[in-house]
């Protein structure tokens, strides 16, 4: 039965990695399989499978609500010219190329992880490390490895929401081992960066720089997600990053790359939407009084038990309540909405700017959603028929105590064949979770390195490289980026792995 239950993940795997198709077209195989194999051998009935469709819509709505606000947010900063004046700021601070990488690459990678995400980091930064002279490969290279750690925190939060959707468990339980993880790959980051750009000469001079930094956003991130902020966290801690390196990087420094100055007031202007998304955030989320009345509005259904033709059961109950008002992607739209009216008051806003910015967003979000309903469909289908069960048993009785050290893998493979944190969690949080209940594992610990390696692992997805190598000029040349990134994406992953087994020992 584990075999059974594992085609759809394989027919999945195979399309994208063997041949090539898209998300959107190996999710909908995927999708179909699992129907097939649901009603064919695991006897799931038309009751079992209409929930299991209800609650896949109501899992894609609490996902898809933050993915579509996040981007609409980083469009409204983008077309008001916002993230160029950021970008533009930081090259000014310090003439050495590997602390240039790092400033770009990584931190402001890292920002832009986390305040958008999808593919941002890199389109973004890789044509400005191209314009400050840096080759083609490692302008490419250098951004990918250094937004990875922000993946999972990053995008608003879309892929911790779908960890939390997806297991129905709570942020509290979630956010600590998940931060601490990833947290601590960001120490990493930074000299893999500084190695990637300017070689062991690079990392020699740099290290010191990049551990500070790294601590400062790492520490950041997860004190903003263990406080409950959760959907600003990695936002937070490249913000953090940002203030921290204005000093960092003149420090020790006796010439500068530009005499001149930045202007202070269109960087503020810059960041006034991100300002505006802080603030809304504390108010809502952590203002009791505010987050009561705001929050009483929420989608939560009652679902009665199932039973399958061979016996599994799915125990009645309701899912976790999504409240509308104080949705992550509630105040992201929210912000979105008073920012266009900032940058509009500002002058920075085009003729016809709402229209250009509403029409790229739908076309730029409709492919990855259609891949998302898709992979939370399969899930939910998968869910509902036994199959996540009788791959979760299956998989404890094959690795048994070594549960730990795949479990990164599982969420690093999934992450790599969909190029999407949120579809790995989506995929395989409740077949990781289920597992470690059997094994009697940390289910936060395990979770934790489920999407800290899904996280690591999407930014060397053949999905993502493509997107990232097309900015830089190096279309047609993706084999030479991925041969490029595996050996730091392994090595970062290999990291996680261990961190999960020595936390499960530990814990």
């Amino acid at each position: 039965m584990p075999l059974l239950a594992s085609i759809p993940i394989l027919v999945i795997l195979i399309l994208m990695v063997g041949y090539r198709w898209g998300a959107a077209r190996a999710g909908a195989a995927g999708y179909l399989a699992a129907l097939v194999v649901a009603i064919g051998f695991f006897g799931a009935g038309a009751d079992a499978l209409a929930y299991a469709h209800v609650k896949g819509l109501i899992l894609t709505f609490d996902v898809l609500f933050i993915v579509w606000a996040a981007f609409l947010l980083y469009r409204v900063a983008d077309e008001a010219g916002a993230i160029k004046v950021i970008g533009q700021a930081l090259p000014n601070l310090t003439a050495d190329r590997g602390m240039q990488a790092i400033l770009i690459g990584w931190v402001f990678a890292s920002f832009l992880q986390g305040a958008g995400g999808f593919g941002v980091p890199v389109a973004v930064t890789a044509p400005l490390l191209v314009g400050l002279g840096f080759s083609p490969l490692t302008a490419v290279v250098v951004p990918s490895i250094g937004h990875g750690w922000a993946v999972t925190f990053g995008s608003l939060g879309s892929s911790f929401q779908a960890l939390m959707s997806s297991t129905g468990l709570d942020q509290a339980t979630l956010a600590p081992g998940a931060a601490l993880f990833l947290g601590i790959s960001a120490l990493v980051t930074g000299p893999m960066v500084a190695h990637s750009a300017d070689g062991w000469s690079g990392v020699k001079r740099l290290t010191v720089k990049a551990l500070i930094l790294g601590t400062v956003m790492g520490a950041a991130q997860y004190a903003i997600a263990v406080a409950g902020l959760w959907n600003i966290a990695a936002f937070g801690g490249g913000l953090a990053g940002l203030i921290v390196s204005v000093p960092l990087a003149r420090w020790g420094q006796t010439n500068h790359l530009s005499k001149e100055r930045t202007d202070g007031k269109k960087l503020f202007v810059a960041l006034s939407a991100y300002s505006i998304l802080v603030v809304l955030t504390v108010v809502i989320l952590l203002v009791p009084a505010i987050k009561d009345f705001m929050g009483q509005a929420a989608i939560q259904v009652q679902f009665p038990e199932t039973v399958t033709s061979l016996g599994y059961v799915s125990p009645a109950g309701a899912n976790r309540p999504v409240r509308i008002f104080t949705h992550a992607g509630a105040i992201l739209l929210y912000t979105s909405v008073i920012a266009f009216f900032v940058y509009c008051r500002a002058g920075l806003c085009k003729v016809g700017a709402a229209k250009a910015i509403l029409n790229d967003t739908v076309k730029k979000m409709m492919a990855s959603s259609l891949s998302i309903l898709e992979m939370v469909a399969m899930a939910t289908v998968m869910q509902q028929a036994g199959m996540t069960e009788a791959l979760a048993q299956g998989l404890a009785g094959a690795v048994g105590a070594a549960f730990p050290v795949i479990a990164p893998w599982i969420g690093g493979i999934g992450a790599f064949m969909t190029g999407s944190n949120t579809n790995s969690n989506v995929v395989f949080g409740a077949l990781q979770m289920r597992t470690a209940e059997l094994l009697s594992l940390s289910v936060p610990l395990i979770l934790a390195g489920q999407t800290a390696g899904a996280a690591l692992a999407s930014v060397a997805a053949p999905t993502k490289v493509v997107v990232g190598a097309s900015t830089a000029g190096m279309a047609g040349k993706e084999g030479e980026v991925l041969r490029a990134l595996l050996i730091y994406t392994v090595l970062l992953v290999l990291l996680i792995s261990g961190l999960t087994l020595l936390a499960v020992w530990l814990f």
